[in-house]
């Protein structure tokens, strides 16, 4: 059974791919469907209208379904390979995955709360939310790829330092967006 790892690790690495592009997009279209609001009703209505479609049929054809296709192989090959859950850094990658599956749970509810009306989430805070699943992903990367080898102070101190630098940059983006008017 166990030359099949690399196969279903092959398969885990091509959904966490899909899964992390579906996230990134979803929340990038929240953002659209948000300043939508900000434009004339008929256009607004429009707008609106066909984000919910497109929100609805990236959720549903292509982000859920790669969370699952992920969370199926990353089991299949902790199944695979049982010793892996003798490993510390799995346990860590694991409780990275966790907070990665309650943020993709917390966008499903946006996306319901956009198409209800009801959403009271700004742009500006949608897009330091777009943020979260990028410094998610450092984190899991960097753990899974260093190991052991990694001084979990400095890992922490630069995911720190890299989660601030991606805020000061959406907060620039907002200055240079209201400067520009775009």
């Amino acid at each position: 059974m166990d030359q099949y790892y690399y196969y279903v690790l092959s398969v885990h690495i091509i959904f966490v791919v899909s899964w992390m592009a579906g996230l990134f997009y979803s929340v990038r279209l929240f953002i659209y469907h948000t300043e939508a609001g900000d434009r004339p009703e008929i256009e607004r209505m429009i707008l609106q209208k066909e984000y919910e479609k497109i929100e609805a049929k990236l959720w549903h054809i292509i982000t859920t379904p790669a969370m699952v296709l992920t969370v199926l192989a990353g089991v299949s090959m902790i199944l695979i390979r049982p010793a892996l859950l003798q490993q510390p850094w799995l346990h860590v990658k694991l409780c990275f995955v966790v907070l990665l599956l309650i943020y993709h749970f917390i966008c499903q509810n946006i996306m319901k709360q956009l198409k209800n009306g009801t959403c009271k989430i700004s742009s500006f805070k949608l897009r330091l939310w777009n943020e979260v699943a990028t410094i998610l992903l450092v984190a899991i990367v960097f753990t899974v790829v260093l190991k052991s080898a990694v001084n979990w102070i400095y890992g922490l101190i630069g995911l720190i330092v890299f989660s601030a630098v991606i805020m000061a940059a959406v907060k620039w983006y907002k200055h240079y967006r209201k400067k520009h008017d775009c």
